[in-house]
């Protein structure tokens, strides 16, 4: 008598889907199926990868050297150059045994968490958070606590709130600035004011800082293991060079943390993945070796999107949207929209109203649902100029028609 068992584990059937990536694969679709879609769904900058990095991928892919395995942790030479850019950029200062070059920065992410969590462990997530993370932490046992800021504190949490989801339990507090998908960035004194409070309590920091280069007026990037020192042994620090080099497709990232850990996680990584692309790494030494004036560039041209949206979105009655200090995403709050009648539709929360957007309007926003607090969306304006006035301006033609 066979047994009736589930055909998938309960852990992998548990994991959502990509918001984000889906919203953008629809989005894409209806485009070829001949829609005039507007998509401000994917986080990657509309920039090409500079031209010095795919030479040097060329140049790799000639070498013979290359077409082999090479050490699961990462390239000896990109490990030691990911260790001088971490110094050159942040302040920082780590050994080359420190760092471990995953594929992409979503490894970097679940190694983290695999190499720290038991089963039951809490990670402590400000939200809204990035949809990978909870997912991360989930498969890596853990327990995410969300603690939830709003547009009302430009969506930073602090150590009271922090203090309040604390428990026995807790073992890691999940850190991002500047934010996905808020755009937040936290001032050197609050960065400092809630490192202190890690470190009292004994407690691991994950950092994701890979947008730590586009961060905009007043605003400064800092990193939390540099403003409390005494943390830096209970530190792990996420980056890539997608988002500062225009290499999303390239998937190379890096969790950088005590020698320990790393020497875990490039255990696990041996196991899953060994080696990321040769091609890839090579391409990565020549960025991050490299100046910072594709970064530059771009970072001029999100600011000047960045502040056309929010100020187009601020003129769409019902919508609030702070201004975003880092990253390339808006978050405006719709929560006064949700329920009210637009074109004989009564849309009851954001994946509702973000579906009769797309219908209405072809416009693809990712719903606040995604990253944890409903009742908002996310709005990359890492597009076009034209396409962002656009998209924004067939938004607001809908909903100033809500009643």
């Amino acid at each position: 008598m066979s047994i009736d068992r589930p055909r998938l584990s309960k852990r992998i059937a548990a994991i959502s889907e990509s918001a984000t990536l889906a919203v953008d694969a629809k989005a894409k679709a209806l485009k070829a199926a001949g829609r005039p879609v507007i998509g401000f769904g994917a986080g990657e900058p509309d920039f090409p990868t500079p031209d010095y990095i795919v030479e040097a991928a060329i140049e790799a892919a000639r070498n013979p050297r290359f077409h082999k395995y090479t050490p699961a942790g990462g390239l000896p030479e990109l490990r030691q150059a990911v260790a001088d850019k971490t110094l050159r950029d942040s302040g920082l200062r780590v050994e080359a045994s420190q760092v471990l070059i995953t594929n992409g920065g979503k490894q970097a992410v679940y190694e983290a968490f695999a190499a720290l969590l038991d089963p039951g462990d809490e990670v402590i997530m400000p939200t809204p958070y990035w949809t990978t993370y909870p997912e991360s932490i989930k498969l890596a046992g853990g327990v995410p606590v969300p603690v939830v800021a709003d547009e009302t504190t430009g969506y930073r949490v602090d150590v009271e709130r922090l203090e309040a989801a604390r428990t026995e339990r807790t073992k890691v507090l999940l850190f991002v600035s500047p934010s996905n998908p808020t755009g937040a960035v936290y001032a050197r004194d609050e960065i400092e004011a809630i490192g202190r409070w890690a470190a009292e309590h004994g407690l691991w920091v994950v950092t994701d800082e890979i947008y730590e280069h586009l961060v905009y007026g007043d605003a400064g990037f800092h990193s939390m293991p540099v403003v409390v020192p005494e943390l830096a042994d209970r530190t792990l620090v996420l980056n890539g060079v997608a988002k500062t080099y225009a290499m999303t497709g390239w998937r190379v990232g890096w969790l950088v943390g005590p020698q320990d850990v790393v020497k875990a996680a490039a255990n696990l990584q041996s196991h899953a993945t060994s080696n990321v692309a040769n091609v890839s790494q090579a391409a990565a030494l020549a960025a991050v070796t490299g100046d910072l004036s594709a970064v530059a560039e771009m970072r001029t041209a999100f600011d000047r999107r960045r502040r056309t949206m929010v100020r187009m979105l601020n003129e769409i009655p019902g919508v609030v949207c702070p201004e975003p200090e880092g990253a390339f995403y808006a978050y405006p709050s719709v929560r006064e929209l949700i329920g009210k009648e637009i074109r004989g539709r009564r849309p009851e929360s954001s994946v509702e109203l973000a579906a009769l957007i797309l219908e209405e309007a072809e416009v693809a926003l990712v719903p606040g649902e995604a990253f944890g607090t409903p009742g908002y969306f996310r709005l990359s304006y890492a597009l076009g100029d034209d396409d962002l006035v656009e998209g924004v301006s067939r938004v607001g033609k809908l909903l100033s028609e809500a009643r």
